[in-house]
């Protein structure tokens, strides 16, 4: 999984073909731990298809502000550079698997 740590990090990801999934978390939450081992292994069964990166928001408030974040955690899927869809909090492996596969139909 990419951890996005600068704006250059953001557009690289961003800029590519592949569809992605931003996780905006913070050390100290939580429901964002809990949800680490579920994007990790997501970020492993779909690496090839997938990017998903996470964004530390207290290293990254200018991100986190670009995109509003208020509440973490925050899940944004992005395709085509544009952000399609939202998610925030603790989310179940099985939604955010059927999301992906859901933005990976659409771009085959």
């Amino acid at each position: 999984m990419r951890e996005i740590k600068t704006p250059a990090d953001f557009n690289e990801v961003v800029s590519g073909d592949k569809p992605v999934l931003l996780d905006f978390y913070a050390d100290w939450c939580g429901p964002c731990q809990a949800l680490l081992p579920i994007v990790e292994e997501l970020a492993q069964k779909h690496q090839d298809d997938f990017v998903i990166a996470k964004v530390n928001v207290d290293q990254n408030r200018e991100l986190a502000g670009q995109f509003g974040v208020r509440s973490i955690p925050a899940l944004f899927f992005i395709q085509d550079g544009e952000v399609k869809e939202q998610l925030l909090g603790l989310q179940p492996k099985q939604v955010l698997d059927r999301h992906i596969h859901m933005y990976l139909d659409k771009a085959a």
